[in-house]
């Protein structure tokens, strides 16, 4: 896979979403200096990603190439990819975790968290026939660098 830097893909980006777009308002969006703009956009003409043409004396057009649009592509299949992964990894702890919980007969628990990991620790116990408490009142759930675990037992 061709290495590119994440400020080269955010111009990627942008420049799919609109060939019309300025040096300056490029700099706005990505947060960097207009000066830093330039430069990526060079490196991606050099690299043959993306392509200018001057519309008039003050107006350029970017156009990203076929190569622009393959690397561009190419990143974000990576990119779901790795979520995917990162999805399926999360999804497999969540049902070891609610089989472990339903084998040692907890039928209620309390998810201690409001993101998208807890989320599919949330639908996977409910999935699994487990009741998830509105109050932290006897197994409470987390998440932490490893995956899943049970935080605390009470009630």
């Amino acid at each position: 896979m061709t290495k590119i830097k994440q400020h080269e893909y955010t111009l990627l980006n942008e420049i799919a979403q609109d060939s019309l777009v300025t040096q300056s308002n490029l700099s706005d969006r990505l947060g960097i200096a207009v000066g830093s703009v330039n430069w990526y956009i060079k490196r991606l003409i050099h690299r043959g990603w993306v392509k200018v043409s001057h519309l008039d004396r003050t107006r350029l057009k970017y156009d990203l190439t076929p190569e622009g649009m393959a690397v561009f592509t190419q990143r974000a299949l990576s990119y779901a990819r790795d979520s995917l992964k990162v999805y399926g990894d999360y999804r497999e702890k969540a049902k070891m975790l609610a089989l472990d919980l339903k084998q040692n007969g907890v039928r209620d628990v309390f998810v201690d968290g409001n993101d998208e990991i807890m989320d599919i620790l949330r639908l996977t116990c409910i999935e699994a026939g487990l009741r998830i408490s509105e109050i932290p009142n006897g197994v409470v759930l987390k998440v932490d660098e490893r995956g899943y675990r049970v935080a605390s037992i009470s009630g």
